[in-house]
């Protein structure tokens, strides 16, 4: 029996058409993603058009003012349960295609779920806010507004500055002029605050930066001087491959801190400078006990009282003025001088009481000390002191460094997909076993 040519093209394009049908799904679905993540560029909310019916406009924009006034990188979108928005993958999908730093919140059908990138709200704070507003039967407005009010107030950081313009959108032309003046009137007082909020707010990171600034700059020559006075020549005929590999690890080291420091913009970038520096000073140590034939030492933090003086070599117990006992890593030098009874040889900085320990000054300081106590161990070091209160704050985690970066920075697609579900089921969804009847899994 012969087939018919036609049947045979027939078949041919059928075949074809099931081929390109994934990818043409994918592109779809992509696409969509792509437009809310722009979206949320400029307006924290965003409902999609074939979801209009959950969330009105006028409670769109209310939860929009709520968001702005807060001024908090809190990003919500409503979205319609189709083949656009595969549940699988949504939220890293919709955090890479919007770029910004932030809490991430999303009706999809009758289903919600959020994620977080950690240094703006922990994991397990976002996981007990979803199970606590995820109930049977809360229409939507509800919800996200519900999910708003419980983490604006727990948040880190501060609102993308991309939010401060004009939004791109279509506006009917029609009603523009009565729409626009009662849109003008609402909105007005919730921008100029979130305004005000983030000028002073970029203010005193400024100032902060000015003043780590001098104190790193310090700490750089620091190194760079003992590097000059080094007393050792890669080229030497005593000097060995693992001898070179150290010293050239500080060269880097002090390359790297100087580099970085040229191009911090905010408080919390001067953390990569003195952990570097930390990093340079280790390898020095290590190069001297090669040359000496001494054990290779560990890895240890810098010595607390100035991280200029070198790794630590002990750890000894150390009570601040009007604080409680503690031990702290401390070099060669500063412990023969407590078990002397003399006090250590403490960094100071500049005050408006005059120069203090650093421990004793302000906020500033923070993201210096973060970097050179890596780990976590830093709050247990300053527990009792002036910058150890504020270090265990919230507010001075998100504006001072205390978080890895600030939220609402646009980072693209540079973020930790883990904070957003990734280790869900083997495939990254939302809950592990898809939506089971509308119900994310909400385990981040």
């Amino acid at each position: 029996m012969r087939t018919r040519p036609l049947s045979v093209v027939a078949g041919l394009v059928l075949a074809l058409l099931l081929a390109l049908a994934p990818a043409a799904l994918a592109r779809a679905a992509s696409d969509a993603l792509q437009d809310a993540g722009s979206a949320l560029r400029q307006d924290p909310v965003y409902v999609h058009p074939d979801a209009r019916a959950q969330l009105t406009p006028s409670a769109e924009r209310a939860l929009e003012q709520k968001i702005l006034q807060a001024d908090k990188p809190l990003m919500m979108a409503v979205l319609p349960a189709t083949e656009d928005f595969p549940p699988d993958g949504l939220l890293q999908d919709l955090r890479t295609f919007t770029g910004v730093t932030g809490v991430y919140a999303v009706r999809l059908g009758d289903a919600f779920d959020a994620g977080a990138d950690r240094a703006v709200m922990p994991q397990q704070a976002v996981q007990n806010l979803v199970s606590a507003v995820r109930q049977p039967g809360v229409d939507t407005e509800t919800e996200l507004n519900t999910f708003a009010d419980q983490a604006l107030p727990q948040m880190r950081g501060s609102a993308p500055s991309s939010w401060a313009g004009v939004p791109d959108g279509e506006v009917p032309v029609g009603g523009l002029i009565t729409v626009g003046t009662l849109l003008a009137a609402t909105a007005a007082g919730g921008t100029a605050v979130a305004l005000r909020r983030r000028t002073r707010r970029r203010e005193e990171e400024q100032e902060s930066l000015a003043k780590l600034r001098t104190v790193v700059d310090e700490d750089i020559t620091a190194f760079g001087e003992e590097l000059d006075r080094l007393d050792f020549h890669p080229g030497d005929p005593s000097a060995d491959d693992a001898m070179r590999a150290d010293y050239e690890h500080a060269l880097d080291a002090y390359d790297r801190s100087k580099s970085l420091m040229a191009q911090a913009r905010h408080p919390h970038d001067v953390r990569d400078v003195t952990e570097s520096l930390a990093d340079g000073r280790h390898a020095l140590a290590v190069l001297a006990a090669r040359r000496e034939g001494r054990p290779l030492p560990e890895r240890r933090a810098p010595c607390f009282f100035d991280p200029r003086h070198g790794p630590s070599v002990t750890s000894l117990q150390w009570t601040p003025s009007g604080g409680t006992p503690r031990e702290v890593p401390v070099c060669a030098a500063d412990e023969s001088r407590l078990k002397a009874g003399e006090s250590p040889d403490a960094r100071t900085v500049d005050t408006p009481q005059g120069p203090r320990p650093y421990w004793e000054a302000g906020p500033a300081y923070g993201p210096w000390a973060a970097g050179y106590y890596t780990g976590g161990i830093l709050p247990g070091l300053l527990v009792g002191t002036m910058l150890g209160s504020m270090l265990s704050t919230p507010a001075y985690a998100g504006e001072y460094g205390g978080a890895d970066f600030q939220g609402g920075d646009f980072s693209g697609a540079d973020y930790n997909p883990s904070d957003f579900g990734g280790d869900f089921g083997g495939g990254g969804d939302w809950g592990g076993g898809g939506f089971g009847g509308g119900d994310f899994g909400g385990g981040f």
